[in-house]
């Protein structure tokens, strides 16, 4: 099971048609441009249970993933950019 909780990206959605301005003045669109990603593991740490965050700015990434860690103890959690692990929280004592 794959459930978004949060979706973070910078700019705003003024017109409402899912399109947000990026850093560098392109327009993002519905996860496009948001390589940051908060993963929560299943219990026993074999699949994604969830993601979390999404985000396009790492400093939003980070604080999603330290809150992530937090909120689910006893829980993998892992940050990634694009498909490269950054961070992995080790929530399961070992």
């Amino acid at each position: 099971m794959l459930r978004l909780a949060y979706k973070l990206h910078s700019g705003d959605d003024a017109d409402g048609d899912g399109a947000a301005a990026t850093p560098s003045g392109g327009v993002a669109r519905d996860g496009e441009d948001l390589p940051y990603k908060v993963e929560v593991w299943d219990p026993a740490g074999d699949f994604v249970e969830q993601v979390v965050a999404v985000s396009a700015n790492p400093a939003i990434g980070f604080a999603a993933y330290y809150a992530a860690a937090r909120e689910f103890p006893g829980r993998d959690v892992t940050l990634r950019h694009m498909g490269r692990v950054l961070s992995r929280w080790p929530g399961r004592a070992h």
